[in-house]
């Protein structure tokens, strides 16, 4: 048996996860394991000549017979409905969750393209120029029969997805369904375990439980995205969230946009907000949570409220809506998110998305970044290249709609709602692996001066067995 590895995404950049696995057996007969179907986002959409690396996966889809996948985020599953259209006929394992997200996510990524694609041929029609603009990468007709592909796999669940293959799904805690892929292959004379990490939580006090131990592998493909530094400490994310609340809102008078992805972080931050109401210490102003994909996600997640840590389950027991409290409005209408832009006096806004490339948050940013007595609050990672990556570096100035918009709201950084680990919390969660047998690692999920960093770091603590992939490089 001999197995090859090949990223196609995610190696060198945050993005695009996609990993290739090719299992030849003894009678020469080839197996291909797509690990992730995600796509590329913010600088790392271009590559080779500037062309857009979602439109070539560097493989026949048509070819590949399992498609197995961590989780619900657009890096890890933005490109599925492309790939089924492409060829692929095979299934798609995922946990019960994952599918349920998947089916709300890919269609408003289809919604989106559709509508940037009208709309950059409409503004190319006014302005009399041919428009540069390419079709979507799919359609909303493309979703549904990439949905019918899915098949859920519990956590803890050993479940036989090829001839001697079998897959578990561990839960990692990043987002609600997340799982790490342990894959047990097997030949009848050889058995290669193999881990894929997908993208690990962190161990702080949450709506989810902390990462879960992944069974001992021989090779183990593992995130890095935060691999070359530790989070800030933070004892309660209440006490920092409220401070930002109280010094935008209540002293400026000001409006408090957070840009948060629809599924984890938005929740995360309606969670931190109900208990401030609970406790009568959030003050009287509006909240909007202006993204309907969020508030489908949140309906999700209510749906699988089994999967929350033990101490917000037993919250449940007193508030059966940890998510809703006075004050919180959720908008779907286009007609009313446009008239957020219009309303005068202090309000909170989350809007995804998270990176601040797309949805409506670019509407809140265009009327609100020229403010002083406004704040942007950025709660998670943003890639390089996107617009939430250009305010995190501090710039005066950027563009949204072809507009020059000076930035004189306050940018704020807060890391609790990061759901990556960071450098200390990857390396707790592989002490499941046996450091006097470590497994072969490969990192992925992370730029390369932060996987040679993370590298270090590794062979420091026992895993001396370490390769930083290239993109599109067989090993």
């Amino acid at each position: 048996m001999s197995i090859i590895l090949t990223c196609h995404g995610a190696a060198g950049t945050v993005t695009g996860s996609k990993h290739l696995l090719e299992v030849t057996d003894r009678e020469g007969k080839v197996l291909r394991i797509l690990l992730d179907c995600g796509m590329f986002q913010g600088e790392a959409l271009f590559g080779g000549g500037g062309k857009d690396r979602n439109r070539r996966f560097g493989f026949d889809p048509a070819s590949v017979d399992v498609l197995i996948l961590s989780h619900a985020h657009i890096d890890h599953s933005g490109l599925i409905p492309r790939f089924v259209r492409e060829g692929f006929d095979g299934p798609i394992y995922s946990t019960p969750a994952t599918r349920d997200l998947c089916g709300i996510m890919l269609e408003d990524s289809a919604r989106i393209q559709e509508y940037d694609a009208a709309y950059d041929k409409k503004r190319s029609r006014k302005q009399r120029h041919p428009t540069t603009h390419e079709e979507p990468l799919y359609t909303s007709v493309d979703v549904p029969p990439a949905m019918e592909r899915f098949q859920a796999v519990d956590y803890g669940e050993e479940f036989m997805v090829a001839p001697n293959v079998r897959l578990t799904f561990t839960d990692t805690g990043h987002i609600l369904g997340s799982a790490a892929v342990f894959l047990r292959i097997d030949d009848g004379e050889q058995e290669l375990r193999l881990a894929f990490t997908g993208d690990v939580g962190r161990y702080v006090d949450r709506l989810l439980p902390a990462p879960v131990p992944f069974p001992k592998s021989d090779v183990v493909l593992c995130e890095s995205t935060y691999g070359d530094r530790d989070h800030k400490p933070i004892a309660e994310a209440e006490e920092e969230l409220l401070s930002y609340v109280t010094r935008i809102c209540v002293e400026r008078r000001g409006r408090l946009i957070i840009p948060a992805f629809s599924i984890g972080k938005t929740q995360e931050i309606l969670y931190t907000l109900n208990s401030l109401s609970n406790a009568g210490r959030l003050p009287r102003i509006p909240v909007y949570v202006d993204s309907p994909l969020a508030i489908s996600a949140t309906e999700i997640v209510r749906h699988h409220d089994q999967l929350f840590r033990e101490e917000v389950r037993e919250e449940l027991r007193q508030d059966p809506d940890l998510f809703d409290f006075p004050g919180v409005e959720f908008v779907r209408a286009p007609e009313r998110s446009r008239q957020l832009n219009s309303l005068t006096g202090p309000s909170i806004v989350i809007s995804a998305s998270g990176m601040m490339d797309a949805g409506r948050i670019r509407h809140h940013l265009l009327n609100g970044l020229s403010h002083p007595e406004n704040g942007l609050l950025i709660v998670g990672f943003c890639a390089p290249g996107t617009l939430g990556g250009e305010l995190l570096d501090g710039a005066q100035e950027v563009r949204i709609f072809g507009e020059r918009v000076p930035v004189k709201a306050e940018v704020m950084r807060m890391e609790f709602y990061s759901a990556h680990a960071d450098r200390g919390e990857l390396l707790r969660y592989l002490q499941c692996q046996d450091a006097k047998d470590p497994p072969r690692m490969f990192l992925v999920h992370g730029i390369d001066q932060v996987r040679e960093n993370f590298k270090l770091l590794l062979a420091q603590n026992g895993f001396t067995d370490v390769v930083v992939p290239k993109q599109r490089e067989p090993y």
